[in-house]
């Protein structure tokens, strides 16, 4: 029989959800956790969102929103650790986990973890508290192995070995997954061998209240830009990002006049990677076409996504992209490699292009194309705006409780 009020143990052990986005370990995922939480609890469920201390200034409790907390818990030292440091305090967090529910008197329903390391910790409190485990894993091991394999980058084998040998345990081992591309549904069947019946597709979503169309010129004279052809990156600054591609087109594109390429994300440590970058941009002769702007604050994107005259995903890999659904929902147009959804969200020539890979030259080609359009006014951005009304995420949530509540409906406690 369906709960009509849900009561949820949301699991993020690796990466606080308000963190500062952009950082190391803070990005989309951070931004899916806050925003469907905040959109459950408007919608009158309960949810308790677990994290691990990454500071000793950080309150066990912060009220979120509406029924929504985030619950700091120990597991390892008080602050910052490599993620791959997070798995050897996965038993520890989830006793912890387990401790706090049962001495504040709380019973969940199901379990809905994020990222394979929240996922292993999930599994204990499953076997605990037998209630149905949903996740989500973001990201797959399997697919940035093959990613590496015909690439430069460079990963962890042994790290992805213990990911991937984890993940697939972890598909046999959980009761549902959340997908959020057909393509990461067929990744979980190929690499991993999951069961086709285990696994929906439900997209991510926008905050179409905080990203909206602003005035492009207004835009740019709150932000202090003049007006040249801005081309905007948003995200974290790591070689997945494929940021120095981005950077290495811009030498085919000087033909145009006047053009900035704006680079927003980074924090403390990623400065060894931000120094690399601005050599290959002076080696190129570049170095005065690219602005490195650190961490900006997320209330203040709309403001840059508007300014600019496209946004560009050079990724290797996205498991779905946010950045270019909020670039969208701003009215910007969007040039992305074959990555995530975007083949299924941009429009050709008329929302942005999707460039076959992120090859410079293959960048360049598209992101020509759309900065020889004449520059949007404020139709055509309602217009791009249109294309991605339908991710809400009130319209997200609400397929993500159906989710739930069909779980719920088939799960059968397990005979002690």
């Amino acid at each position: 029989m369906p709960v009509s009020r849900l009561r949820i143990a949301m699991l993020s052990a690796h990466s606080c959800p308000v963190g500062k986005l952009g950082t190391k370990d803070t990005g989309g995922m951070s931004v899916y956790i806050r925003e469907i939480a905040s959109e459950l609890g408007r919608q009158g469920h309960l949810v308790d969102i677990y994290t691990r201390v990454h500071d000793p200034e950080d309150r066990q409790i912060y009220e979120l929103n509406r029924n929504v907390r985030l619950i700091h818990l120990r597991a390892g030292v008080d602050e910052e650790i490599r993620k791959l440091a997070v798995y050897s305090h996965l038993p520890d967090f989830a006793s912890n986990v387990e401790s706090y529910s049962r001495q504040s008197h709380v019973q969940y329903d199901l379990i809905f973890s994020h990222y394979w390391l929240s996922a292993l910790a999930g599994v204990y409190l499953q076997q605990w508290w037998q209630v149905p485990h949903i996740t989500m894993f973001h990201t797959l091991g399997a697919v940035k192995n093959a990613i590496k394999d015909g690439t430069c980058l460079t990963l962890d084998d042994g790290e992805l070995k213990l990911r991937i040998d984890t993940e697939r345990s972890l598909v046999q081992t959980c009761h549902h997954i959340i997908a959020p591309t057909e393509r990461e549904k067929e990744d979980l069947i190929r690499h991993y061998g999951a069961s086709l019946e285990k696994i929906s597709v439900i997209p991510c979503g926008v905050n179409l209240e905080q990203f909206r169309a602003l005035d492009k010129a207004e835009a740019r004279k709150y932000l202090g830009l003049d007006d040249s052809k801005i081309i905007l990156f948003v995200g974290r600054i790591d070689p997945l990002k494929g940021i120095d591609k981005l950077i290495m087109a811009l030498p085919y594109l000087q033909d145009i006049q006047r053009l900035r390429l704006l680079i927003i994300g980074g924090g403390e440590h990623s400065q060894h990677e931000i120094k690399q970058l601005q050599k290959l941009a002076s080696n190129l002769k570049v170095g005065n076409s690219v602005t490195f702007l650190d961490l900006v604050k997320h209330e203040q994107l709309p403001h840059f996504y508007s300014a600019a005259d496209v946004c560009v995903v050079p990724s290797y890999y996205e498991s779905f992209g946010l950045v270019a659904l909020e670039s969208l929902a701003c009215g910007t147009p969007v040039v992305t490699t074959d990555v995530g959804d975007f083949r299924n969200i941009i429009q050709e020539g008329e929302t942005g292009y999707v460039a076959r890979d992120n090859v410079p030259h293959h960048l360049a080609d598209k992101i020509a194309l759309l900065l020889s359009h004449p520059s949007a006014d404020r139709e055509s951005a309602r217009i791009i705006r249109e294309t991605v009304s339908e991710f809400s995420w009130s319209n997200i949530t609400e397929a993500i409780i159906r989710d739930c509540q069909l779980v719920l409906a088939n799960y059968v406690t397990p005979v002690s």
